[in-house]
């Protein structure tokens, strides 16, 4: 039997044990969701939405339970769970909000005998593949505009944390969506890759690493579907010399480390103006001193494991790999006490006397793990943050709005921060450039990723 195991990062215990489902097998819900799809899209818009605010309210509804099982799947601090909820629903709601704007079709001026007019409709059939690291923040993306457009959605979410994608089809069923409408499908790689190529769905929505992305397109080559495609980060940030201080390091060390560092708009590269660069190192490693790295089950816990011991094992080769080329770390491993090789515990790292040379300022290490160099000038800073082949997101800190938007316009990223950073405001575009991927979600035009244009030329006379 080919079998699914989720292994706890808590404790290192299985958690939970699911039957993978077979070529055969998934090719019969890909079915079932195309036959479904047609009486979900002939419902009017309003139906729909108001189906799928319930829904939401639902998942709303259960968060204790869904943010506890986020924290024993991938560890991160209960303390932290309960947010990725609230960011569920107010993602969700605003999706909803604007489907209608989003939707609305476009009726050209009048022409003598002619009615001329510009569509949008559902794609089909829609499969979103969603990462462990924000189980509910990253599916909401696309499942709830893909529904709301008209669409059917399958949901293959990571094995670490399947029983998101269980809990979150649960709550919409209950809802009251249609059998077919929305399922959750346990599959290898390989099934999941056949279903592509087959032709079954007719979007593909993934969120995860750059070889997974290249695997999407791999699979999708010759069938002209849509992808869209948010992959990896090494985001920087840059402390302007008018910066508060304070602030920016309050900010950027929270950037850096909340979920473990397990984000992929975290912070990894800072440049400091080398004004303020000692002050700024002694405030983020006072800062960073404070968390506390523990059993993310206990509520004082600041700081969980990351998601495997052999990702944490890569995370340590990446640090230890930078301090040999010349890095070093400005934090005593040895305060936090829990983290040991072997283990998902890692301990933070605050690397200085870092270059570009070394993994963590040209690799995305998505652990607890951050580097930070001075620069002479705004040239440099925004050479050394273009100087990566990622571009998700990068953020400025400054007093100065107009150099913030002078500065945002040469920097090569997806979203620019002012003051701020490891944030997605759903009103706004999410999307990356460079290896970062491609393909848009949120925002009125996270829509036109999901339907089709269709052109009417109706000649009257």
């Amino acid at each position: 039997m080919d079998e699914l195991i989720t292994v706890s990062p808590v404790d290192g215990h299985e958690i939970v044990r699911r039957r993978r489902a077979d070529a055969r097998q998934a090719a019969q819900l890909a079915h079932a969701a195309r036959q479904a799809q047609r009486d979900w899209a002939a419902l009017a818009l309003h139906e729909r939405t108001t189906l799928l605010g319930a829904a939401i309210d639902r998942v709303v509804a259960d968060a204790g339970t869904i943010a506890a099982d986020i924290t024993r799947q991938m560890g991160r601090p209960i303390g932290h769970s309960p947010g990725e909820l609230r960011g569920f629903a107010e993602r969700g709601r605003h999706m909803l909000a604007v489907a209608a704007e989003a939707l609305a079709g476009i009726e050209l001026p009048a022409k003598p005998g002619f009615v001329r007019s510009i569509e949008r409709e559902p794609v089909g059939v829609v499969l979103t593949v969603a990462p462990w690291n924000y189980p509910l923040l990253t599916a909401v993306n696309s499942i709830v505009p893909a529904l709301a457009a008209g669409n059917a959605v399958i949901l293959k979410h990571s094995e670490q944390t399947p029983l998101c994608a269980e809990q979150l089809v649960a709550a919409f069923a209950a809802a009251g969506l249609a059998a077919g409408v929305f399922q959750y499908l346990h599959a290898s790689h390989d099934t999941i890759g056949q279903l592509i190529a087959d032709g079954a769905v007719d979007y593909v929505a993934f969120t995860g690493s750059v070889h997974g992305g290249a695997a999407i397109e791999a699979a999708a080559a010759g069938r002209f579907i849509g992808r869209g495609l948010e992959l990896g980060g090494n985001d920087p940030a840059y402390v302007r010399a008018d910066a508060d201080l304070q602030h920016a390091a309050e900010t950027l060390v929270d950037g850096a480390f909340y979920n473990a560092g397990q984000s992929c708009c975290g912070i990894q590269r800072i440049y400091v103006h080398d004004s303020l660069y000692k002050e700024f190192v002694e405030r983020t490693v006072a800062l960073t001193e404070a968390y506390r790295l523990g059993n993310p089950l206990d509520p004082q816990t600041t700081l969980g494991p990351v998601v495997r011991a052999r990702a944490a094992a890569q995370i340590r080769d990446a640090v230890a790999a930078s301090i040999r080329l010349g890095a070093s770390d400005a934090i005593d491993a040895r305060r936090f006490t829990l983290a040991a090789p072997g283990t998902a515990y890692v301990a933070p790292s605050v690397l200085t006397g870092v270059t570009h040379a070394m993994p963590v300022m040209n690799e995305e290490c998505f652990g607890p793990v951050v580097g930070i160099m001075p620069v002479r000038s705004d040239d440099e800073a925004v050479a050394l943050m273009n100087d990566s082949r990622y571009g998700l997101t990068a953020a400025v800190f400054t007093q100065d709005l107009q150099a913030a938007r002078r500065l945002g316009r040469q920097v090569q990223a997806g979203t620019f921060f002012m003051n701020r950073c490891d944030y997605l405001d759903p009103a706004l575009a999410w999307t990356g450039v460079k290896q970062s991927g491609h393909g848009i979600t949120l925002s009125t035009l996270g829509y036109h990723q999901l339907t089709r244009v269709k052109s009417y030329h109706l000649r009257t006379a």
